[in-house]
């Protein structure tokens, strides 16, 4: 059989010993959940005697397979050897076993998740549309057709990507208000008094087990208990096939106080598309709130990231995006306003609904960003969401290093040293600005300034040279240290900076000449997500724990956007120009009258 599906999350099972990866995905309102077996996992081995350290593999190792493959090391070909394994576990359980290998001088690929793997070698994008084949199950494992309202496909070949990409998703944020008189709330004892819940498909409402004016009738649901009124979110999940759910702090609070709740009253969380519970797992510093086949995805997390405040309350982030003030309750006093009733009690549902109203327009506003990333990057939009920055632009990288043929380095971790060197490093020009309040100003700025001089310049691990060179004429050399890149053949992470960044003039060409108001957004939102991946590689040089840290790439960048804001505020000194704030990437300038000032 044959089905288009937009795939929306990923994971993988044990069956008879080996890794299945399960593809949860949706054809309109229908579920689908894709079945591969055939994908195994692997790493690489460096060695400078082949066909000895193959044989000592074959004889220490419990493996599937071990070949001898030519791959790039920096631009160089090189052989190496893949190891393939029956299960991830197995490969996780033979890494230091290889290491101690007398003929293995290093392992390389041996910390890429299995299912981050998979999306790469199967080229298979998150939030996009595919063409499925394979034949139909009615059961696997846990899987049920006809008790879950599932489809289960087992692929007999590997999905194809559709060009055209899914816009449209079904976005329900919800947000908890909990009676706490004793200050912090305590899932224990303190109860949950509302779930607001508002969506891009209609339903817009705050479950209670209280109601008061006919003013909120319109938009309060009225049950009989807290059990009642967790069972009815959960209904309306199930009843909407909801693909993103979005709350604000929901990984920190919503979801663990509603587990912990939901456990107490004995209701199932079953929102997952398998009808499992929540699950929390590692992302970053923090446990995220995970379902299968429904993304979560934790609006203050993303908003921490795109936007510099002093405070990240709701309140504050929808004031800065919308300029409009939200209606607000003080946590203290929400209790009070539970128990005091009448018009404090509307107050309440009014500051429920305006809660969950205000994250899905942030949501609304942020997304689009976000599953572009999501489609650029080629991670989970629930990964690419809690990934910093620097993870992002990382794991682009990781996955156009595998289209390039490149075995990809390792971490080289981030001891003190690495540290401390990275904190050395004097970073952009900045002058302070003069105080005042100044008129009539014009402002300089580089387009792209650190990834332009990342192309121009070279600046790339592997064509860097520390050591004497024979002829300068062949070299970019960096001001104030002399670190020296070959001007060819292009390196790995400028040939890539390059790429995106001219796909990026092409969309922005074709943004301009575009009369659809509508294809001219969407257009602006792929420009944009590409610009903030662009920028981001600076910080792959820059920060120790990432797999491309080059300490003297980082410091040649700087010195070279240096030289340049310098020198142009010079040249613009000479036409009569005196600069009155500088930073990093551009400057402002006012022109000298006749008196000098």
């Amino acid at each position: 059989m044959q089905r288009n599906v937009v795939i929306l999350d990923i994971d993988y099972v044990t069956y008879d010993g080996k890794p299945v990866i399960r593809l949860f995905s949706k054809d309109g309102d229908k579920n689908v959940i894709l079945i591969d077996d055939t994908f195994q996992p692997y790493l690489y081995v460096v060695s400078d005697d082949i066909e000895d350290c193959i044989s000592e593999i074959k004889e220490n190792i419990d493996v599937v397979n071990v070949e001898k493959v030519v791959k790039k090391d920096f631009q160089i070909e090189s052989e190496f050897i893949k190891v393939t394994f029956n299960h991830p576990q197995e490969l996780a359980k033979s890494r230091d076993a290889l290491r101690d290998l007398e003929t293995v001088i290093q392992i390389r690929e041996f910390d890429i998740p299995f299912y981050r793997r998979y999306l790469m070698d199967r080229d298979i994008i998150p939030m996009t549309e595919v063409v499925a084949k394979g034949d139909s199950l009615k059961k696997f494992l846990d899987l049920d057709c006809e008790t879950q309202d599932i489809e289960i496909i087992k692929l007999t070949e590997p999905p194809t990507r559709l060009e055209e990409y899914p816009q449209d998703f079904r976005i329900l944020s919800f947000d908890l208000e909990v009676r706490n008189p004793r200050g912090m709330p305590d899932s224990s004892v303190d109860e949950i008094i509302m779930i607001g819940v508002a969506s891009n498909f209609g339903v817009n409402q705050v479950i209670s087990t209280k109601t008061n004016s006919e003013d909120r009738d319109d938009f309060v649901n009225q049950v009989g208990s807290e059990k009642e009124m967790i069972e009815e979110f959960v209904k309306i999940i199930k009843e909407n096939n909801v693909d993103i759910i979005v709350g604000y702090n929901s990984d920190n609070f919503d979801f663990p106080y509603l587990k912990e709740r939901a456990k107490i009253l004995e209701v199932d969380l079953d929102i997952g598309m398998d009808e499992t519970d929540v699950k929390f797992i590692r992302r970053g510093y923090a446990n995220a709130a995970s379902f299968k086949g429904l993304i979560h995805v934790d609006i203050y997390l993303v908003m921490r990231r795109y936007m510099t405040l002093d405070r990240y309350t709701l309140e504050r982030v929808y004031y800065e995006l919308f300029g409009e003030e939200k209606i607000d309750v003080p946590g203290e006093r929400i209790w009070e306003f539970w128990d005091n009733g009448g018009e404090e009690l509307d107050n309440l549902f009014d500051y429920s609904l305006d809660d969950v109203i205000s994250t899905l327009k942030i949501a609304e506003q942020t997304l689009p960003l976000n599953l572009e990333l999501t489609r650029i990057i080629g991670q989970p939009l629930f990964d690419v969401s809690r990934m910093a920055t620097g993870q992002q632009a990382e794991w682009f990288l990781v996955k156009q290093a595998y289209f390039d043929e490149e075995v990809v380095p390792n971490k080289q971790g981030s001891n003190f040293a690495d540290r401390a060197s990275a904190e050395d490093n004097e970073g952009g020009y900045v002058r302070e600005p003069e105080k005042g309040l100044h008129e009539n100003l014009v402002q300089f700025d580089f387009r792209s300034l650190y990834p332009s001089i990342i192309i121009s310049k070279n600046i790339s691990p592997d064509v860097m040279t520390l050591g004497e060179i024979d002829n300068e004429d062949e070299y970019n050399i960096s001001p104030e240290h002399g670190i020296k890149f070959k001007k060819s053949p292009q390196g790995f992470i400028p040939s890539v900076i390059d790429k995106i960044l001219q796909e990026r003039f092409r969309i922005k060409r074709e943004m301009k000449a575009s009369t659809d108001p509508q294809q001219r957004i969407a257009l602006d939102v792929q420009q944009q997500a590409i610009k903030r991946l662009a920028n981001t590689m600076y910080g792959i040089y820059g920060f120790p724990r990432f797999r491309w840290y080059s300490f003297e790439c980082a410091k040649a960048i700087t010195s070279w956007g240096r030289q340049y804001i310098k020198s142009s505020i010079k040249k613009a000194e000479e036409y009569g120009f005196y600069t009155i704030y500088a930073d990093t990437d551009g400057f402002y300038a006012k022109y000298k009258k006749n008196d000098g000032k």
